[in-house]
């Protein structure tokens, strides 16, 4: 409803040659409220009406050229003003005037006069009439559209004098214009198979003088059989006599096809054609009934595809649901597959009809179940489990390729692994991410030994989540050691994780953060907690140089990064190049033209980065002399055998050749011996972190740790590696040197 027709206000176009008695009714309106808009003749109203149209519209009886009643005739003959409301004024009070108004098409008249207040009254009336009518109007259009989009139609059925149907009814039924029909005429719409049926049904009907509720098939326009759904309630005359019938009809033939396909749908797999989750289960609850009641076993093999997801990402969805029917195709063979058992249908008589359960199905994805509802050892379940991965064996062939697919097997047994569905299923998901742990293709029996890992990592997992609220989560830092100096010339941040007093191994929960998507949050509040110490250091011991933090991949990838670490040393209160980002070589390569413009971006605002791990991954050195590097960071792998491994030894002089020559830092990690020092140092490397020279330890110990032990030259390690004459010289933070 538009917002206007809450009121009784409108435009009101008033016509009278009179021009003071038209200037006198027009400020009148006006001054009640009502827009109005002045003319003297009635072709001008005429013409002024093909462009626009008033609420309402005031007409004087007598004007020359052309008189209201004839400007009013002209109105109604056009079917666009049918409803518009005109009000006929005239001085002349006499019947005849007002008859004659009344045929031409005037909705009301009124006698010239100064009762402002009447006219305004008598057209407030006329003008929410109209606009109830025009509602009316509305509603009945939407309610033959919502009929026409239903396919229905509404009847009258006369006891004894037909049926009348309405247009829409007409519509449906596909009849032609005829609004009355005859009802044996309609009665040959029905197939003659169920006619008789309808006959006596209508004459039960007439016995009883009930309700009509039923669906019939009908043969529409063009012999296609259709179907029709009727309802209809009885009408009694004052005596109580049934006199009619009326009711709406409907086709419902789209209706009950889809229902037909729901119902296959609702028991199988759209696109593999197997038996879905939910048949699945109502067949597996009916085999444990029977298992129990009869005292054998029954199991269920949970099969999930080995990295599918590849498959879906590379060649697309439609390659991929080829597979799933292929794959879907060589399952069916592994087990006998009973295709068209659906509820209801499970023949108990012999005491064997448990066996025709045995299928496999789809779960959805990539998960197929196999329910083998009797066996009489585990190894008939590991036997159909070896069939399943030979079947996986031999090449698919989609997208115009080969494919290699390969399958995890989780089993789980009633009774010892559960007692219902739910259990056996959740069990064989525990058996079969077992297999998926040690590395695919294979297939594993439930343990409780098994249960109890997984129950394990989903408490880590939930324990985690609550980390970072809990104020959990803190930083310990390695520091970072020009040898030949004796000064510390950086530190690295590493996360450790203060669960219920002690300290979880980042080999725990790294991983899992990784897997969980916890690790942005984690190195968000990393960065700021490694600004936030690095202004404590700054006050405390003159600290200048950058904390690094690790960060993952995805993190690279996100556009407010800097924004980030802009808002973590701005809020910490220092300097940009306060943070240095470590990147591993292998995140680095695996999305490198993703990576490279935040790297620009970062390095642009005094931000360097640390390539982590060096030489453990696949670099390209061209991709080197383009990205905007400060420093490599040899991998432990490579500094644990120098001395011992000569080609370990040289890998890291092939390493420190390479960032001398690109103008980067190089920084050797994992160092435990001085043995290890020596080398690195003979070759040209000063800077080390490693437990030789101090373990990760919290922000107050690494103080501690400069004023007890790197000021005063305690450690054995100050004695190998500084030249003769320095372990007298002052320590600072400022350069490398």
């Amino acid at each position: 409803m538009k917002p206007e027709c809450l009121s009784d206000q409108g435009l009101v176009w008033i016509v009278d040659d009179d021009e003071v008695g038209l200037m006198a009714t027009a400020a009148a309106l006006r001054a009640r409220g009502f827009e109005t808009v002045e003319m003297h003749t009635g072709p001008e109203a005429l013409e002024a009406l093909r462009h626009a149209t008033p609420d309402l519209l005031v007409l004087d009886a007598l004007m020359p050229e052309m008189d209201g009643f004839e400007v009013c005739r002209q109105v109604r003959a056009r079917p666009t003003l049918a409803g518009l409301p005109v009000l006929m004024l005239t001085g002349l009070d006499d019947e005849a005037s007002i008859e004659r108004a009344y045929e031409v098409g005037a909705t009301d008249f009124f006698v010239k006069s100064r009762q402002w207040s009447l006219l305004v009254g008598r057209l407030r009336y006329l003008l929410r009439s109209a606009r109830t009518r025009q509602e009316l109007e509305r509603s009945k259009a939407r309610l033959a559209r919502a009929q026409d989009l239903a396919r229905m139609g509404s009847f009258d059925w006369h006891v004894g004098a037909g049926v009348r149907l309405s247009v829409e009814a007409q519509r449906v039924l596909g009849v032609a214009n005829q609004t009355h029909w005859p009802l044996s005429r309609l009665l040959r719409l029905v197939p003659r198979s169920d006619r008789g049926l309808l006959i006596g049904l209508l004459r039960e009907l007439f016995a009883q003088a009930s309700a009509l509720v039923t669906d019939l098939p009908f043969c529409a326009k063009g012999g296609r059989l259709r179907m029709l759904h009727l309802e209809a309630e009885p009408e009694f005359d004052e005596s109580g006599r049934l006199t009619d019938y009326s009711g709406v009809l409907q086709d419902v033939t789209d209706r009950r096809q889809a229902e037909d396909k729901i119902r296959q749908l609702a028991h199988f797999d759209a696109l593999t054609g197997l038996p879905n989750r939910r048949q699945l289960i109502w067949r597996a609850e009916r085999a444990i009934d029977a298992a129990r009641r009869q005292g054998h076993m029954a199991a269920l093999l949970l099969i999930d595809l080995d990295r599918f997801k590849n498959i879906n990402d590379t060649l697309g969805h439609a390659a991929g649901d080829e597979l799933l029917i292929e794959v879907a195709r060589r399952l069916r063979a592994c087990v006998r597959h009973s295709e068209q058992l659906v509820e209801g249908l499970l023949d108990g008589g012999n005491g064997r009809g448990h066996r025709n359960l045995e299928a496999v199905g789809r779960l959805g994805g990539d998960e197929f179940v196999a329910l083998l509802p009797e066996i009489t050892q585990v190894a008939d379940a590991e036997r159909v489990a070896a069939r399943v991965l030979e079947a996986m064996r031999e090449p698919v062939f989609v997208a115009g390729q080969d494919c290699f697919i390969s399958a995890s097997v989780g089993i789980s047994l009633f009774p010892q692994d559960g007692a219902n569905v739910v259990d056996l299923l959740r069990n064989a998901d525990v058996a079969m991410y077992a297999v998926k742990d040690q590395g695919r293709n294979g297939c594993a029996l439930f343990s409780p030994q098994l249960g109890g890992k997984g129950r394990e990592r989903l408490e880590l997992e939930a324990a985690l989540h609550r980390a970072l609220e809990r104020g959990e989560l803190v930083l310990h830092y390695q520091p970072k050691v020009d040898v030949r100096a004796g000064r510390m010339v950086g530190v690295e941040a590493l996360m450790r994780w203060q669960r219920g007093g002690q300290l979880v191994p980042p080999g725990d929960f790294i991983p899992l953060a990784e897997e969980t998507g916890l690790i942005v949050p984690m190195s968000e509040w990393a960065m700021r907690e490694a600004a936030r110490q690095a202004r404590a250091w700054q006050q405390r011991i003159g600290f200048e140089e950058s904390i690094a933090v690790n960060l993952p991949n995805r993190m690279f990838e996100r556009v407010d990064l800097v924004e980030q670490i802009h808002e973590a040393v701005s809020s910490a209160g220092v300097a940009h190049r306060s943070l240095q980002l470590e990147i591993t070589e292998t995140g680095l390569m695996r999305d490198l033209h993703s990576v490279i413009p935040t790297l620009h971006r970062l390095t642009a605002i005094g931000v360097e980065i640390s390539i982590d791990d060096f030489g453990t991954g696949y670099s390209s050195l061209s991709y080197l002399t383009s990205l905007p590097l400060s420093e490599l960071k040899i991998d432990r792998s490579f500094v644990r055998d120098l001395g011992v491994s000569p080609q370990s030894a040289a890998v890291v002089t092939a390493i420190i050749a390479l960032a001398r020559s690109l103008g980067l830092s190089v920084v050797a990690e994992g160092v435990e011996t001085p043995r290890q020092m020596d080398v690195l140092l003979r070759q040209g490397c000063r800077v080390m972190q490693g437990y030789l020279f101090a373990k990760p330890m919290s922000g107050d110990a690494v103080v501690q740790w400069v004023e007890q032990t790197l000021l005063p030259r305690q450690a054995d390690w100050l004695r190998h590696a500084l030249p003769d004459g320095l372990e007298s010289l002052p320590q600072s933070f400022g350069s490398r040197g």
